[in-house]
C-alpha cells in the first residue's frame, strides 16, 4: 500500500479538502502512475454533489489522468517506467461479455465496469480518482499519450476527447456530413476540433454568439445562437448529425427538427433532471435520438493517436489544486475556456 495526498469531497456538496489516501500495492499486471496533470469535467461536479446518484464519499474526483509509468509489474508488458500515459474513465471491467471481448468495455454487459472513482474495485475497496498525486491501474486499462501532445493538453482528451471522437465516427463523421455541436464547453470545444478535423462541415448551436470567435477558430464553419428563434427556422432540415454536449434540458422537438432525413441526435451529456420526449418529433424523415458513452480503451488509443496527429490538444486553463473549489463554481457558471486542469504537483 502506498499513501497519497489527494483532493476529497468528504460529504455531498461540500468543499473539496486536502487529505491522504491509500493506493494499492503494484500487482503483477499493475502500473503504478505519478499523475501529472488531472482535468476536471463536469461529471466529477455533477457526482461530487450526488447529482446523479448516491455517491461514496470521501469522493476523490477525476477520470481526465495524465502522467509517468513509475513502477510496472512483474507481468506488464505493454508499459515501462518513464512511458507517458493515460487513464480515463474506467480501470477494469468484467473482460468476459460480448461488449468488453468486442472493445466495447465501457457498455460492458454484466455490469462489470469499476469506474475510476466513486466506484467499487474487484478487491472490495471504494476507488478513487485523478485529483491525487498517484494511482495504481491494471495495464489493460491504461493508454499511451503520444509524444506529440503534451500531458497537460492530453489529460481532458481522456473523457472530453473520447467522448465526442466516439459519436462522431460511430456516426461516420467525415467530408460531405453536417454536424452541429449543441454547447461550446468542455465537450463541445473537442467536439468542434475532431468533428473539423475528421472533414465534416461544422456548426455551433450555442445559447448565445459571446463564444462565436472561439467557435471559428477552433473549427466550426458556421455558429449560430440557439436563443434568436429565426434559428430553427433558418437551420430546419440541414443537419446529418447532432452532438449534444450540454447537460441540462433542451426542447428536443425543437432540436430534432433541425436533422434531415435519417439524422441522429446523440446525447453525451447526462442532465440530473427527467427529460420529456415528444414522439411526434421522430416520425419526420426517420429521425433518430441516441446516446453515447466514453468509448473503449483501444478506441480511446486511437483517440489520442488522432489528436496527436492533428495537433488537437484541448484548450485548458492550468490551476493549482487549492482552487480545486472556485474551479467547480466556475465550471457551473460556463466561465471557463475550456477545461480546467490541475497540476498535481500542487496537491
Amino acid at each position: 500500500m502506498t499513501t497519497v495526498a489527494a483532493y476529497a469531497a468528504p460529504a455531498p456538496k461540500a468543499p473539496l479538502e486536502r487529505t491522504v489516501i491509500e493506493r494499492r500495492a503494484v500487482g503483477e499486471h499493475d502500473v503504478l502512475i505519478d499523475i501529472e496533470f488531472a482535468g476536471i469535467c463536469h461529471s466529477d461536479i455533477h457526482q461530487a454533489q450526488d447529482g446523479w446518484r448516491p455517491g461514496t464519499f470521501p469522493m476523490v474526483p477525476g477520470h481526465e489522468i495524465a502522467g509517468v509509468v513509475s513502477e510496472v509489474g512483474s507481468g506488464v508488458t505493454r508499459y515501462a517506467v518513464g512511458d507517458r500515459v493515460g487513464v480515463g474513465c474506467m480501470v477494469d471491467s468484467c473482460r468476459e461479455c460480448d461488449n468488453c471481448k468486442a472493445g466495447q468495455e465501457q457498455y460492458c454487459s454484466t455490469g462489470g465496469v469499476v469506474w475510476t472513482y466513486n466506484s467499487v474495485g474487484k478487491d472490495g475497496e471504494p476507488t478513487y480518482g485523478g485529483y491525487s498525486q498517484k494511482i495504481v491501474v491494471d495495464e489493460n486499462y491504461v493508454v499511451r499519450v503520444p509524444d506529440a501532445l503534451p500531458l497537460d493538453v492530453a489529460a481532458p482528451l481522456l473523457c472530453a476527447g473520447i467522448t465526442t471522437y466516439s459519436p462522431l465516427k460511430h456516426w461516420n463523421t467525415g467530408p460531405g456530413k453536417k454536424v452541429a455541436v449543441v454547447g461550446l464547453g468542455g465537450l463541445g470545444h473537442m467536439g468542434v476540433k475532431i468533428a473539423h478535423a475528421l472533414g465534416a462541415e461544422v456548426t455551433v448551436l450555442s445559447q448565445s454568439l459571446r463564444k462565436k470567435d472561439d467557435g471559428i477558430k477552433l473549427g466550426a464553419d458556421h455558429y449560430y445562437a440557439t436563443g434568436d428563434p429565426a434559428t430553427f427556422e433558418e437551420l430546419a432540415g440541414t443537419f446529418d448529425l447532432i452532438l449534444n454536449t450540454v447537460s441540462a434540458p433542451l426542447d428536443f422537438a425543437a432540436y430534432l427538427s433541425l436533422l434531415r432525413t435519417d439524422g441522429t441526435m446523440v446525447n453525451v451529456g447526462l442532465p440530473e433532471e427527467p427529460v420529456q420526449i415528444v414522439l411526434q418529433s421522430l416520425f419526420g424523415n426517420r429521425r433518430s435520438l441516441s446516446s453515447s458513452g466514453i468509448g473503449g480503451i483501444a478506441e480511446t488509443q486511437e483517440m489520442l493517436d488522432f489528436c496527436a496527429e492533428h495537433g488537437l490538444g484541448a484548450e485548458i486553463e492550468l490551476i493549482r489544486a487549492d482552487q480545486i473549489n472556485e474551479a467547480y463554481e466556475r465550471v457551473q457558471a460556463s466561465d471557463v475556456r475550456y477545461r480546467f486542469v490541475i497540476d498535481t504537483a500542487t496537491i
